[in-house]
């Protein structure tokens, strides 16, 4: 029988960019956070005496060859294995495509977890992946494949440092509601870097002012998430988690609000971003509905976007964004943060719905 799996969005929590490197990738410092929404990819595998792979999709800009995520870890993932299989893969997709929640790079990694199973290949329980218990050569093949890729191993909140592929868990934050804001705009992440690197070269930032900045700002993420909540005012949701919203945080504080990182955190792409598309900081402003009492704790545009989120207390004034949004005509989802352990306990579907 077919393994289908849910394959989760993330959104970015701050996202610092370096100067160009002499590679041409750029360093970075987020923190990347799962969330409730997701695509499910259905695995079908058996052994065989040659490798084949058949991928198909409800939605016709999902590539259907080895451009495609999840074909790419799964090719990968048979070679390391030194297994030859006929694997088929179906992707249901509910997350925009190239929207900035990193829906492609969660294909990929719910495609490996629907290999293995199919396979039998033995393992760790699944609640255990987000601890790192991987095999050791599943993060080397996810970078690969892309450097959103390897925070799907992990799930929750995760720092992402270098290109975003060298991920750690930090405490998880307990589930707050998030609106997603999905414009139709098409924001291309090539242009956006290099947008970025002419602002770098305009403003005289060097590599070595940049990796300062990216060393104080990872460990200021560090700091904030794991000692930034006094344990004296901490509130702790049902997961043990430290929590951002709820009765324990009263009506108007949150941890993201009691720890200050909502003065700082921003998304370095918004810079050059909205210059191209300024709908997108138009749609910044609606989520954000600074100075009302429905007010975001925090409003920002996802990875390079066009996709933007915004973060909110209660599950009323996550409706009254949706409202703003619906009356700009703009498309949007009322969602939540997933903590890791939620994460993966919830991956594995026992019906496709």
């Amino acid at each position: 029988m077919p393994t289908a799996v849910r394959s989760h969005a993330k959104i970015n929590l701050g996202l610092y960019i370096g100067a160009p490197r002499p590679d041409g990738f750029h360093s970075l410092v987020t923190v990347y956070q799962t969330l409730e929404l997701h695509d499910i990819v259905t695995v079908s595998a058996r052994r065989a005496a040659e490798t084949q792979i058949r991928l198909t999709s409800n939605d016709e800009r999902v590539p259907l060859d080895n451009r495609n995520t999840a074909w790419k870890m799964v090719e990968l993932a048979l070679k390391a294995l030194g297994i030859m299989a006929e694997v088929e893969i179906h992707i249901d997709k509910r997350l925009p495509v190239q929207g900035g929640l990193g829906a492609g790079s969660g294909n990929a990694v719910a495609a490996l977890i629907g290999l293995e199973a199919e396979l039998g290949r033995p393992g760790p329980e699944i609640r255990d992946r987000g601890s790192g218990g991987w095999p050791a050569w599943w993060p080397e093949i996810a970078g690969q494949v892309g450097s959103d890729v390897p925070l799907f191993l992990i799930g929750g909140t995760v720092l992402g440092l270098d290109r975003g592929q060298t991920v750690d868990p930090l405490p998880d934050l307990e589930p707050i509601w998030c609106v997603a804001a999905l414009p139709e705009v098409g924001v291309s992440t090539p242009q956006a870097f290099r947008d970025w690197d002419a602002l770098c070269i305009s403003e005289g930032l060097t590599a070595e002012a940049s990796d300062a900045k990216l060393m104080k700002l990872s460990r200021a993420y560090a700091s904030a998430f794991a000692e930034g909540i006094p344990q004296s005012r901490q509130g702790v949701g049902s997961s043990g988690v430290p929590s951002l919203g709820g009765d324990l945080a009263g009506p108007q504080e949150s941890a993201l609000v009691r720890t200050g990182i909502t003065s700082w955190i921003e998304n370095d792409f918004e810079r050059v971003v909205f210059r191209q598309h300024p709908s997108l900081a138009e749609i910044k402003r609606l989520l954000a509905a600074s100075g009302t009492p429905e007010a975001a704790l925090h409003a920002s545009l996802s990875g390079s976007g066009s996709a933007l989120f915004g973060l909110y207390l209660t599950r009323g004034a996550a409706d009254a964004a949706q409202e703003r949004l619906q009356s700009a005509g703009i498309k949007q989802e009322v969602t939540r943060t997933l903590p890791r352990r939620r994460y993966w306990d919830e991956m594995l579907l026992t019906s496709v719905y």
